[in-house]
Formats: structure tokens, C-alpha cells, sequence
């Protein structure tokens, strides 16, 4: 068999088709990086697994990233030896970038990936592509925090990945049980789509990947797999835990409504100053007035930018009199809350009367990002990237 050497660039393009074997259904990836204790065993076994259990057309992708203790040559010697098995030999090092170039380079028709150590059971396997295979489903991932799982891991590591997982579903929405199992499959198509926007090139690609699946309304199957921690495990956990957070974060603020809630927030805070400083010497009404028309210009301005990317002087000043329009119902909604508060006790301290104006302004943002979305920047958005949703 062939092996094949492949220099990835930062933007991961595609890659020519891996080695010169007829296109299988099926590509298996193993990354690995100083793995030379374990490759061998690893990949036997494997390989015979497959040969025994797997019923479609199949090959085993060896992706090293950047080895420096002669994994790539035996790498190399395996790829000769058994059929069906190729080397990836690939400069930078990196799960993610690892996994970017080998699927980028596939001809298969479904793309897997599996850590080296085989700590998850392989009868899980055929599961997991069969969905694929039949067009079921576009994502597939193992997952140890599902009901029918076991596993066999340390408490801390168990600690560990239950709160990841419990961050993403609070931070990004993930449907998604376990992100971080080493055992996924995609179908080439959804690749093709999704690999150019994943960033990621270490651990949290995976991560990345699954939450754009998500976004973009992709089918994520969930196999229940039996799973043993392996004890020589070589993952950082410390540097891996803040990457996955900063990782996190960037998701979260590419979210749209997360880019519009920040916004909210800060033209709460200044509407809430200037009401403040104006109010001694305008009055309530007026002072709230005035204030709020300045942070909704403001406002839709930096919504138009920020939150749904629209640039361009094209449809500006359509765009600001709709959100002038949503000005007119926030301001309803704050001179409405006044004059309540006012029959209700004709002097309210300034404290009070502050609160009740910034609740009612909340009330109105919700109002004011269903006609920004939905009419105000419809139009203007329609050719963008539907990834920033």
C-alpha cells in the first residue's frame, strides 16, 4: 500500500485522494501523535475486527501529526504490510488538523474516526455507520453519558467531562450528550459542508463540529458504547480544559442571539446612565425620551454590524427607520410603565423608577430582535452565511 505524505496549510484545503486503493464505503481514521508503544497492537487489532465484522467496503486510515518518536515509520510498515491501511504523514501536529486533512482527502463515501487506544468497545462501530450508510443520519457519535453505556474511568475524569458536557448544553443549547468521545462517523457530504467553517485544529474540534452540525439543522445519531479509560492517556488536561473554554466562548459569541444579548445589555446600562443625568433637568418623560432614542440609534446600528453582519451603506436608512419604528414600541412600553408607576405612587424613589424603566426596556428588546430579525435586516442578511445563526 501506498503511504502518503500531505503538507496542511492553516486553511486545510482540500487534499488529493489518500493512496491509490479503490474507494471504499467506508474510511476509518486513527490519530496519532507518539504512539509507537501502541500503534501496532492497536491497529492488528483493528484490522481484524474489521476483516471479521465489518460488512461493507472499508479502510483504515493511519493520520500521524507531527510524531517524533518513529510512529510514522511504523506507520509506514503497517500501511505495507495490511491491506486496506494507509499512512497519512502530516507535518503539524493536532487532533483536529489530523482529522481535517484525512477526511478532506477521502474518497469514501462515510468518515470515522476512533482514538488509538481503543478504549471504546469496536462492536459499536457497525451502529454507528449504519445510520449513515442508510442515510438515516448525517453525524454519529459514541457517546459514555447515555443510558445503556458503560464505563470504566476515574472519578475526576468522570467529573471532568460530565461538566463540559453540562456546560455546552447551558452555554451553546447542545442536544448533543457526550462531545468529547474518541469515536464519531460523518457522511462526506456533511464533511464537505462543515469542515471549512470548523477552526479548531486540536481537541475541541470535535466540539466545533458537532455544535455547527447542530446549528445548521444536521441529524446527530447517539450510540451508547462501552468504554475503558485508558491509563496512558496523553491529553493535557489543564491546557486542554482552557482551549475547550476559549473554544466555548468563541462559539457562544458567534451565536447570533448571544451578539444581540450583549448588545441589549450594554444599551441597557447606558440608556439606564443617560436617564439618570438627563432626568434632573428634563423629567422623567422627557429624560426617558431622549434617552432611548439615543441608545436605539445606537443600538441598531451596532446590531446591523455586529449581530447580523450587514455592511455596506445600502438599505441604511430603511434599516434605521425600522429601528426607529422599534424605538416607538420601547417607547410606548417605558412612558406606559412611567405613568403605572406614577398613579401608583406620585413620587417613587429614583431607584425604583430606574428598575421599572429598565424592565420594561427588556421587555422591549425581546420585541426589538424579532423585528430586527424577522423584517428590519431580513432582506439585507438573505445572501449571508446562514452559519451565524
Amino acid at each position: 500500500m501506498i503511504s502518503t505524505e500531505a503538507k496542511v496549510p492553516t486553511q486545510e484545503p482540500a487534499a488529493p485522494a489518500i493512496g491509490t486503493l479503490a474507494a471504499p464505503l467506508i474510511d476509518i481514521v486513527v490519530p496519532v501523535y507518539n504512539e509507537r508503544a501502541t500503534l501496532e497492537r492497536s491497529i492488528r487489532r483493528l484490522h481484524g475486527f474489521l476483516q471479521a465484522n465489518m460488512p461493507f467496503a472499508w479502510r483504515i486510515v493511519i493520520a500521524d501529526n507531527a510524531s517524533t518518536d518513529g510512529t510514522s515509520v511504523i506507520a509506514r510498515a503497517l500501511a505495507a504490510e495490511l491491506g486496506c491501511t494507509e499512512a497519512l504523514i502530516l507535518p503539524g501536529k493536532g487532533r483536529g488538523r489530523a482529522l481535517r486533512a484525512a477526511w478532506s482527502a477521502s474518497d469514501a463515501d462515510v468518515l470515522c474516526y476512533m482514538d488509538v487506544d481503543l478504549s471504546t468497545d469496536l462492536r459499536a462501530l457497525l451502529p454507528l455507520v449504519a445510520g449513515i450508510v442508510s442515510g438515516h443520519s448525517d453525524v454519529a457519535i459514541g457517546t459514555r453519558l447515555a443510558p445503556g453505556s458503560r464505563v470504566v474511568r476515574g472519578p475526576k475524569r468522570e467529573l471532568i467531562s460530565r461538566c463540559y458536557n453540562a456546560l455546552l448544553h447551558v452555554v451553546l443549547r447542545a442536544r448533543f450528550s457526550d462531545a468529547q468521545c474518541g469515536f464519531k462517523a460523518i457522511s462526506a457530504d456533511a464533511a464537505r459542508a462543515l469542515l471549512p467553517d470548523v477552526r479548531d485544529q486540536a481537541w475541541f474540534f470535535d466540539t466545533e463540529l458537532l455544535t455547527l452540525a447542530q446549528r445548521r439543522g444536521l441529524r446527530i445519531h447517539e450510540v451508547a458504547v462501552d468504554w475503558v479509560d485508558d491509563s496512558d492517556s496523553r491529553v493535557e488536561i489543564v491546557s486542554t480544559a482552557l482551549a475547550d473554554l476559549r473554544g466555548v466562548a468563541r462559539l457562544a459569541l458567534a451565536s447570533r442571539v448571544v451578539r444581540f444579548a450583549l448588545i441589549g445589555v450594554i444599551s441597557t446600562i447606558a440608556y439606564a446612565l443617560l436617564f439618570l443625568a438627563l432626568r434632573p433637568g428634563l423629567g422623567a418623560p422627557w429624560a426617558n425620551a431622549v434617552a432611548l432614542a439615543l441608545t436605539a440609534v445606537a443600538n441598531t446600528h451596532a446590531n446591523r454590524h455586529i449581530t447580523f453582519g450587514v455592511r455596506g451603506s445600502r438599505g441604511l436608512l430603511a434599516q434605521h427607520a425600522g429601528g426607529a419604528l422599534a424605538f416607538l414600541l420601547a417607547l410606548c412600553l417605558t412612558d406606559g410603565a412611567l405613568a403605572l408607576l406614577g398613579a401608583l405612587d406620585p413620587h417613587p424613589a429614583r431607584r425604583l423608577e430606574v428598575a421599572v424603566l429598565v424592565a420594561a426596556s427588556v421587555l422591549a428588546t425581546a420585541g426589538r430582535y424579532v423585528a430586527l430579525r424577522s423584517w428590519v435586516f431580513a432582506r439585507a442578511q438573505r445572501p449571508a452565511a446562514t452559519a451565524a445563526l
